[in-house]
């Protein structure tokens, strides 16, 4: 069995933390090696428990989010870090961006997308939330998204194949919910929207043979 994914948790709400832990140590792949309640304790932590990913709220007090991030990277740069916030500003997710991060999510998301969350980042990928503003946009392709992993391209070659959800999580032996959060990933790179608009790339890219 492969190791386990160490994770680091920090947000000044202890109810938030509780769930984090909580939901996170039901996961056999997942070990949650330390708590924080303020930034300032994240750095000499992320050196003392050495973890994978470090899951942390963007405002807490002594250093926020992004300030940790900068510590971070610049003594453990392979660590990933994800910051959790309630601000959908478009301005924190890019001085996130620039920080290093992995990932910017709303603390909005549903508490069985975290361990999924975790294992993408901890495998390579990011995770960004598109502000409502530019999610309705025209579905134009991002130029400069990053490249699709590889489990990102098995699962849009099944969705090309027209594959339903819940077939491709029996298929690769993951929860419909991991597929789920597989595909907002996709469409965000990719700058699309939907099902459709994924698939239509997947065909114009040669990801899924037509017949």
């Amino acid at each position: 069995m492969e190791r386990a994914i160490k994770v680091l948790i920090a947000d000044d709400h202890p109810l938030i933390l509780q769930g984090l832990r909580r939901t996170l140590e039901e996961c056999d792949d997942i070990e949650v090696v330390g708590e924080a309640r303020a930034g300032s304790e994240v750095p000499p932590l992320v050196q003392r428990r050495a973890p994978d990913v470090v899951l942390m709220d963007l405002r807490m007090p002594g250093l926020n989010g992004v300030e940790c991030i900068r510590e971070i990277k610049a003594s453990t740069p392979n660590v990933k870090a994800v910051l959790l916030s309630a601000s959908e500003d478009r301005s924190a997710i890019e001085e996130a961006i620039e920080a290093g991060a992995s990932g910017y999510v709303l603390k909005s998301v549903s508490a069985l997308d975290v361990p999924a969350l975790v294992r993408q980042v901890a495998a390579g990928s990011t995770m960004f939330h598109k502000p409502a503003a530019e999610a309705s946009g025209d579905g134009a392709a991002d130029t400069d998204a990053p490249a699709l992993t590889d489990r990102e391209t098995t699962i849009l070659a099944a969705v090309a194949g027209g594959k339903t959800t819940k077939a491709i999580s029996a298929e690769l032996w993951v929860s419909e919910h991991t597929v789920k959060f597989h595909l907002t990933n996709i469409y965000r790179k990719l700058g699309v929207s939907n099902r459709s608009g994924a698939v239509r790339y997947a065909y114009e890219h040669g990801l899924a043979a037509r017949d």
